[in-house]
């Protein structure tokens, strides 16, 4: 299959979606946890988490065009923190459900059947069944003329996680915890590792 760009743009609008989606290939599956200036809490999974740099330690999210309610982005803007959370393969159906387009104030914790929990590193809400938990800090946000689309970046505050998970070297192994991972908009995944090598050098 050979593809160009004009022909992609002729793509029927969803095929078009689902294929370059895909394309991207794997990603982190990730549950962003916010609150309202009013309280209410705010579950929305994203697949666009991005390593930005370790000093000072930042990760990007891409956030949809806003062109309709974004309950995640508004709240984010509003308290200026939100947390990340990583799940388990298990938990897989209940992560994709907060995709769903809930009325405003309607929480997806309570929806979809996961847990609120709060610390004091954030005022926004983690996920109490997630392996991983990540309080995070915005620091700017940045608009992508070309769609839309907006890149959130966020300052790591607090990361909770077990320390089995982390080896001697630092190096996080995620597939150790059996961490969701995603394809597309609808596709889910386990890791399994290959190997890690040494630095490599000429």
């Amino acid at each position: 299959m050979l593809i160009r760009k004009k022909e992609i743009e002729q793509l029927e609008q969803r095929y078009r979606t689902a294929f370059i989606n895909s394309l991207a290939g794997f990603r982190q599956a990730v549950l962003v946890g916010t609150k309202s200036i009013d309280g209410n809490n705010n579950l929305a999974i994203f697949n666009s988490l991005i390593h930005l740099g370790a000093n000072p330690a930042l990760f990007g999210l891409i956030n949809r065009p806003d062109s309709v309610q974004r309950d995640t982005l508004q709240n984010i803007l509003d308290t200026k923190e939100y947390t990340l959370n990583f799940v388990n393969a298990e938990a897989y159906k209940k992560a994709h459900q907060t995709s769903a387009r809930y009325e405003k104030g309607v929480s997806e914790f309570e929806k979809v059947g996961l847990t609120p929990q709060y610390q004091e590193a954030c005022s926004a809400p983690f996920v109490g069944e997630a392996v991983v938990k990540i309080a995070m800090k915005l620091e700017e946000i940045i608009p992508i003329k070309i769609n839309g689309t907006i890149l959130i970046v966020g300052s790591i505050m607090e990361v909770n996680l077990s320390d089995e998970l982390v080896g001697d070297d630092g190096f996080v192994n995620l597939s150790a915890a059996d961490v969701l991972i995603s394809q597309g908009l609808d596709a889910y995944y386990t890791s399994n590792p290959i190997g890690r090598l040494p630095y490599a050098k000429p």
